[in-house]
This record gives C-alpha cells, structure tokens and sequence, in this order.
C-alpha cells in the first residue's frame, strides 16, 4: 500500500457516498442557480426594457457577495456544514418561491432584485461551506478528482442552466422560477441525507475576537504558507483574466467574428468545454510535487491563444482555440483549490476558502471594470495583445516563487519520508494510501522518552495513539483482573493507545519504557481522519481484539459481536 500512486478516474470518486450525494445536489442547484440567473435578467429586461437596468441588477447581486465573501467563510466555520447547507438551499426554495409569486403578479422590478441580492449572499455562503467540506468526503487521494469533477459540473450547469431557462420562458415567465425552487429542494433532501458532520468552530475564540479579526484569519492562512499564497495568487491572475473575457470576446464577436450576441455565448461554452476535456489532466498533475511548472503551462495555455484572436475571424476556429484556453484555467483552478485543503488547517478552511472566493471575484470585476477603458483608450487587438502577452509575462515574473515552492515541498516530503515508512509499516496504517500517510506523517509528533519513564497510564484518558520507532517498551495490566499483570512488550514497528481512541474508553493498559524511546504520537483526530480515509483494516481489528482479550475479556466479546 505505501507505493500507491495511482490517480482515481473522475467518476471513480463518485463511489464514496455522501460525495456522490454532494456532487448531484451541486449539479441540480447550480443548473437551478443558473436557470435564475437568466429568467431574472429576462424579467427586469421586459418589465424595463433597457439593458442598462438588467446590468444594474447583475451588479447589485455581485457587489454585495463580494462584500460579504470573507465573512461567508466565517459563516462556514460557525456551524456544522452539512446542516448549514441544507437550511442555505431552504431558505434558497423560499427565495425562489418569492420570486415566482412576484413574476406571476408582475411585481416592481426593484423588489425582484432585491430577492436576488439576498439569494446571492445565500449562495455566498454556500461556496466555503462546500470548499471546506470536501476534504472530510473523500480521502486524501481522491481529493484533486473531486475538486476537478466539481469543476467539470461547474463548466456543464453553465449550459445546462441557461439551456433550461430558455425551454422554460418559452412557456411563461415563472416556470424558471419554479424549476429553481424545486432544483434547491431536491439538494436540501440529498444534503441532508450524508452522513458526515464537521465540527463547529469558536470563530470568537471565546468572545475575543471580533467579527473582522475573524475574517482576517483566512487571509492571514493563506499569506503564512508559500505554496498556499502562490498557487492562489496564479488563480486570482487566472480570474482576472477571466473577467477580461467577458467584456474582450463581447466585442470580439461583434466586430471581427460577426457573430453577436450568440457568438459570445458560443465562445463561453467553448471555454467550459475545455475545462471539462482537462478536468483530467489536471487531477494527475496534482499528484506531483513539483506543481510550478504546471503551473506556468496552465497560465501560457490560458492566455497566449488570445493572440490568435488578432488574425481569426472564423467562429468555429475561435471556439477551438477557446478550449485551449480553457483546459489552462482548469489545470490552475484545480491545482490552487487542492492545495489549500491540503496545505491548511482543517479548522480555518472555511474562512480560508471565504477569502479566496472574495479574491477571485474582485479579480474577476477588476479584470471586467479595466478593459472597457482599454478598449476604448487603445482598440480591441491592443486589448488582445495585453491579455495574450502582458498577462502571461506577468505569470513568468512568478517563476522564482514558484520554484522556491516546488523546493520546499520537495523537501518536506524528504523529511517527512521516514515517518511515512514507519506508519505504513504498522497495521494501524495498513489499509492507507501514500497520500494519506503523507498527511498523517505531517501532522505527527516526534516524542523522546527517557528510560523508566510511563507514556500511558491505565485508566487515563485515551487522547493519542502511539507507534514505536526506536527503543522498547513494556506493558502491564489489571484490566477485569484482580491484580496488575505484565503483558507481552513492544518494539519497533509497534502501536499503542488505539484501543482508547477505537472504542472510546479510557486506557486499557500502562506502556513504560524499559529502554530510551522514539515515538510517533498521533493525536485523536489526525487518528480518526486518517482512518476513515483508510477505510477498514480487518488485521487491525484482529490485534485490538486480541488485544482487549488479554485484559477486558467481556469487552473483546462485544467487540466481537459488533465489528463496527
């Protein structure tokens, strides 16, 4: 198990449960948002007709999410994500419900958009939530595979969305509303029906810390490590670009391809379609340690084919090269998103992934807010030039930090390579993938423990599990016995303290080390994930039942009796 470095398939990740039910919810609530999103511009345009008023509405939705990004990370952290996904996707259905009546009745348009400002600080805070959930649905080694399969998904609902509004308005007017409702619904059932559950966090640190302090967290993580900072700061160049897209190739199929309004949608989907053909590649490239140069050839993909767009004026050739594209942004989006559930504390994903939402959607709006000017300043193949050449040049001036990135964690797999050999030798970690040990051997403490010396007291509290790299230890017991009695000893390569954490109880027996030992000290919660991502380990329940036998008969029977 300790050499498994096989990639899962996209679709392979959908074999573990509560993923599954995420990633379907996800795929019905996006199409929903997106069916929205289109009857609700619709809406105001017929009730307006002016386009300055649909463009209002959109910006009105999108400031206030970009306002409200940080703290919709801290949201996240508050409460126990998966319920808090499910009242998000309620308060969703009753939003779209609102909207529905307001259409029906032909309502004023402000009020609309005010129902839509709300839906998007709802959805706001969904995005984290998600983000930082991911990590507990899968195992370390599938992690990359679920962020580009939610990747693909977001690519599909950007046509399957608008594609079912368009069915829709043809048979009136509120139908995409109702579609919507009923698509929030049927996630809320399917969210509400995983098993697994995060732990709430004390954001306030006991009433301390305030409501930006708390904010300031998620930045603060990603600022405080190297690989986190680069590989977000890649992504955040990758959004601004994105956001140059979408004023660039407006213009570009008006004037050159001659394709208007549904040229510019064509050269969109031909942007997803690419990042859905890539989604692949890029879950491999996450496996590597050094990412820096993939890095550099997701931006120079993403970027260079805008010079094309100087000489090319067929649509089809343009939605090639758009796939292109596309295939780039995926291979950074994904490298970026990986790295910080890797990277970073379980206990500030939420607000970790809250900033860096917050941060990919200013760079989006930068990236719409300048290029109007420069259009208009400099003409659209000034424009294209700048996106195609300046921007990629900027990508290079990274290169140092990108190395000084591949380097440092080249170096922490080389440290960490001992600990990894040592817990993969051990039943504990048997069933463990690379990766997973990987993660537990960062996450372990080294222990020095003097000759004499007691690392675990019988009846203690059991708050950690042990393995044994240097040195020996002996064992002893009462248990159901009327007196205390020596046990077998241990040596390297053997593990302790896991019963308590197992089975929930106080220690079983008392180690003492008969000669200087060297320990791995695992604590309660890097054991249990580390576990779960393992899945079962028949021979490690064989020893825990032998184990028990030895000191709590009647327990080891139950144990017996119930596997689980």
């Amino acid at each position: 198990m300790l050499g498994r470095h096989k990639r899962p398939g996209l679709l392979n990740v959908l074999r573990h449960r509560d993923l599954r039910l995420m990633m379907i919810a996800f795929t019905i609530a996006t199409s929903g948002g997106w069916a929205y999103s289109v009857a609700l511009a619709v809406y105001v345009f017929d009730q307006t007709g002016s386009a300055a008023w649909v463009g209002a509405a959109t910006v009105a939705r999108f400031v206030p999410s970009l306002l409200f990004s940080p703290y919709a990370g801290v949201v996240a952290e508050r409460f126990e994500r998966r319920a808090l996904m499910v009242v998000l996707d309620l308060a969703s259905v009753v939003l779209m419900v609102a909207l529905t009546v307001w259409v029906l009745v032909e309502g004023p348009v402000l009020v609309a958009i005010g129902i839509g400002i709300i839906l998007s600080l709802v959805i706001t805070c969904y995005e984290p939530a998600l983000a930082a959930i991911t990590p507990q649905l899968v195992p370390e080694d599938d992690l990359a595979a679920a962020n580009a399969l939610r990747g693909v998904i977001d690519n599909l609902t950007v046509l399957i969305g608008p594609a079912i509004a368009a069915a829709l308005l043809v048979l009136g007017s509120a139908l995409p509303f109702m579609a919507s409702a009923v698509a929030f619904l049927v996630s809320a059932f399917l969210v509400a029906r995983m098993q697994i559950r995060s732990r709430p966090v004390d954001v306030t640190e006991g009433g301390s810390v305030g409501p930006v302090a708390q904010m300031l967290v998620g930045f603060k993580a990603i600022a405080g490590s190297l690989t986190a900072f680069v590989l977000v700061g890649y992504s955040v160049l990758a959004s601004f670009v994105y956001g140059v897209d979408t004023v660039q190739f407006l213009v570009l199929s008006e004037e050159q391809l001659g394709t208007g309004a549904s040229g510019y949608g064509y050269l969109l989907a031909g942007l997803g379609l690419g990042g859905i053909l890539a989604a692949g590649v890029a879950n491999r490239m996450a496996s590597r340690t050094r990412l820096g140069p993939a890095i550099i050839i997701g931006m120079l993909l993403y970027c260079l084919p805008t010079t094309a767009f100087l000489v090319v004026d067929q649509s089809a050739i343009a939605v090639v090269l758009q796939a292109l594209r596309g295939a780039g942004t995926m291979v950074v989006d994904i490298l970026a998103m990986t790295a910080l559930q890797r990277s970073l504390p379980k206990d500030v994903l939420g607000r970790v992934f809250g900033a860096f939402f917050s941060l990919v959607i200013g760079a989006i709006a930068l990236g719409a807010l300048v290029t109007p000017a420069v259009i208009s300043a400099f003409g659209l193949d000034t424009s294209l030039v700048v996106a195609g050449v300046g921007l990629p040049a900027l990508s290079l001036l990274g290169i140092p930090l990108l190395r000084r990135m591949d380097k440092a964690n080249a170096e922490q797999a080389a440290a960490i390579q001992p600990r990894v050999a040592a817990l993969g030798a051990t039943t504990l970690f048997a069933a463990a993938s690379r990766g997973t040990l990987e993660r537990l051997a960062s996450q372990v403490t080294e222990l020095d423990v003097p000759e004499g010396q007691t690392v675990v007291a019988e009846r203690n509290e059991a708050d950690a599990a042990y393995v044994i790299v240097a040195g020996e230890a002996a064992v002893s017991a009462r248990g159901e016995h009327p007196e205390e009695r020596p046990l077998p000893g241990l040596g390297v390569g053997d593990h302790f303290g896991e019963i308590g954490l197992l089975r929930n109880i106080p220690r079983t027996a008392t180690v003492r080390a008969t000669t200087p030992l060297r320990l791995l000290r695992i604590d309660a919660e890097a054991f249990a994930e580390s576990l779960t991502d393992a899945g079962p380990n028949p021979e490690l329940l064989q020893v825990t039942r032998l184990r028990l036998g030895r000191t709590h008969p009647t327990m080891a029977r139950q144990a017996s009796a119930d596997p689980a």
